[in-house]
This record gives C-alpha cells, sequence and structure tokens, in this order.
C-alpha cells in the first residue's frame, strides 16, 4: 500500500477553523447553499460510522465542543436576510448540544432484529428535517448492538452546510491517532514515480505532446459543455426506460437506507487514487475552500447488448478517460453558480 505519511496540516487545526472562517456574522448563503434549500433540493447527508464498544454520550459531547463546534458552519443558524430579497445569511448562536446529541432507548423486548431497527431508524432520519432555529445538523448514538458493530452513530447534515469533500476534509483534520492523541491519523500514500525513470522524448518530442494534450482539453471541453448545454435546454433529451425518473418522483418516492459493510482496504484504494490531502482544505489560505462547490457532467450509458461482457468495460474506462481530460465539470459548477446569483433560483428551478 505504501509508505505511511502524516496527513499535512501545518497548524493546529482548531485554531484554523476559526482562524480561516473568521468572517463575523451576516455572512450570505452562497448560491448553490440556497439552492438546497429549495423543496425540491432540500438534502441532507447522512453518515453512519459503527464502534467497537458502546458510545458515551458525554465523552462526545466533550469532544464536539473542539471539533464541530469550533467550525462556524456548525455553530451558526441561517435566517432571513432583510437587506436581501428572499436571500439566507449565517448568524454566530450559542450551541445547546441537548438539541443536537440524541440517545434514543429501544424496548429491550422489542430488540430481535437489531440490524433492521438501525436501517428503520435511519431511514426514519431521512423523513424528517431539522429546524432553520438551530444549527443544522444532529448526532444520534444508537447504543445497539448490531451484527456489525457494538454501538452506532449517525451523523445528518443539512447539504447547505457543505458538501462531501468538505465534511470529508473536516473530519480528518477532527481526527487523532488512538496510540497518539496528539498526532494527525496517516494513511498510505501513492509513491510518486521517478522521474530520471521516465522515457524521454526530447525538446520538441514533450512539446508536442504537450501541445497535443492542451488541444484535447480543448476539444473535449467544448464538446462536454455544448452536450451539456443543449441537453439543459432539453435539445437532448435521455431515451425513455423504468430507470428514468423526473425531478419530482426522484424528490417524492420514498427511500430506504439499507446497510453495507465497506472495506477500509478499498477506502484507502480509492483515497491512492485520488492522491488528495482533504485535511489541507482546514489549513489558512488554501486555495481549497468550503462549501458546496459541485460540477456536474454527463455519463453517458448506451443501451445496448454485447456480445463479449468486457466490452461494457471498455467502453466506460473509454469514456472516463476522455472526461477526465475535460473541463466540463468545473464549467458547470461556473454556469450554475453564475446563473443562480444573477438568474435567482425560481428560474432555475422553473
Amino acid at each position: 500500500m505504501g509508505d505511511l505519511k502524516p496527513i499535512k496540516v501545518k497548524a493546529n487545526v482548531e485554531e484554523v477553523l476559526m482562524e480561516k472562517y473568521e468572517e463575523g456574522g451576516g455572512e450570505p448563503l452562497s448560491p448553490m447553499a440556497r439552492m438546497f434549500h429549495e423543496p425540491d433540493s432540500n438534502i441532507y447527508i447522512i453518515t453512519m460510522i459503527g464502534f467497537k464498544t458502546q458510545i458515551n454520550p458525554q465523552v462526545f459531547k466533550a469532544s464536539l465542543l473542539h471539533t464541530l463546534l469550533k467550525h462556524p458552519r456548525f455553530s451558526s443558524v441561517q435566517v432571513m436576510d432583510e437587506n436581501s430579497t428572499g436571500g439566507l445569511k449565517w448568524v454566530p448562536t450559542t450551541v445547546d448540544l441537548d438539541n443536537h446529541v440524541i440517545v434514543p432507548k429501544f424496548e429491550p423486548n422489542n430488540i430481535h432484529t437489531p440490524d433492521e431497527i438501525v436501517e428503520d431508524y435511519v431511514s426514519n432520519l431521512s423523513k424528517s428535517t431539522i429546524k432553520m432555529s438551530i444549527p443544522m445538523w444532529d448526532l444520534h448514538l444508537l447504543n445497539l448492538k448490531t451484527s456489525y458493530a457494538e454501538s452506532t452513530a449517525v451523523l445528518r447534515i443539512h447539504h447547505s452546510l457543505g458538501d462531501g469533500t468538505s465534511l470529508m476534509s473536516l473530519f480528518l483534520a477532527s481526527s487523532r491517532k488512538v496510540s497518539d492523541p496528539q498526532t494527525l491519523p496517516t494513511l498510505p500514500m501513492m509513491k510518486k514515480a521517478n522521474s530520471s525513470t521516465k522515457s524521454s522524448g526530447g525538446f520538441l518530442g514533450n512539446y508536442f505532446i504537450k501541445l497535443w494534450l492542451v488541444l484535447s482539453l480543448f476539444w473535449n471541453t467544448s464538446v462536454d459543455v455544448s452536450k451539456f448545454l443543449a441537453t439543459v435546454f432539453m435539445f437532448l433529451k435521455d431515451t425513455e426506460t423504468p430507470l428514468k425518473g423526473g425531478l419530482g418522483n426522484g424528490a417524492t418516492t420514498s427511500r430506504r437506507f439499507v446497510h453495507r459493510m465497506v472495506s477500509l482496504d478499498d477506502v484507502k484504494l480509492v483515497k491512492n487514487v485520488m492522491n488528495t490531502e482533504l485535511a489541507d482544505m482546514m489549513k489558512k489560505n488554501s486555495s481549497a475552500r468550503w462549501g458546496n462547490r459541485i460540477g456536474y457532467l454527463l455519463f453517458p450509458f448506451t443501451i445496448a447488448l454485447r456480445d463479449d461482457p468486457l466490452d461494457y468495460l471498455r467502453e466506460a474506462k473509454a469514456t472516463m478517460d476522455r472526461k477526465k481530460a475535460s473541463l466540463e465539470a468545473s464549467y458547470s459548477y461556473f454556469m450554475a453558480k453564475y446563473f443562480l446569483k444573477f438568474c435567482g433560483l425560481k428560474v432555475l428551478l422553473s
């Protein structure tokens, strides 16, 4: 898996969180954050974490004081801005952890299938909301032994607080080693290939390779953005299949959370492929910013029957490689951000 290297955070995380986001009261929500308050886009992020021991709620509360509550997004409410037309703004508030840390009690006589009880509990969380008069997150501590853990913590966060990358960066920056509570966790890092071993085609050869990569990036981006706009304005449409769903259907159809085990080795593998230091987002003056920076790309699925099953994989791999050599996601984020800013949510969702 490679050598173990510490996650690079040059300063104390708790101090950096406050220094980086010292923006004062009244900061307006970003256009993307406001979109997540619309009826068809009112989305929550739900995270389940299993533990090897029973959870002590008081220890959890004490830890939250030095982690989540140090971040302004988790200690601020979202209120209407009187100086803006229908806009929301962040206002710091005093957090009462009793409103956010919930420890449900289960009747012993009814605990016959603990795995299903946990799944039902999490599924019911997806059907309720958090009131806007408090910071929009809560933590549910389920001291119920299941087939995979002695207890389970369920963290529910409104999507307006941040996207998945932001939340993972905060999670990593708030974690410490069990063996050394003062040290940040370590994860296997992929070793970079030695530049001296790479084949060289000479100056002229390298120049043409770089020129070809730039031209490919420009061409792929132009084609992808054109298709993206054509799809947005309904010039291109998906094939009607049973798998296709509309915005309204997707937002109102009841769904159920079903637990599946995830191997830490798989998480490490994905992390190595991404080669991204998420905790670096917590640094002061970091180029990576907190928030909902979500870009979209259109990934085509061909409806066809292949003689060779591997043809599906080859086609998907070719499409993925092409999408990597395109700035479609960056352009879609840019367009969505400024469209929301200048045209408003009603025009976008109409």
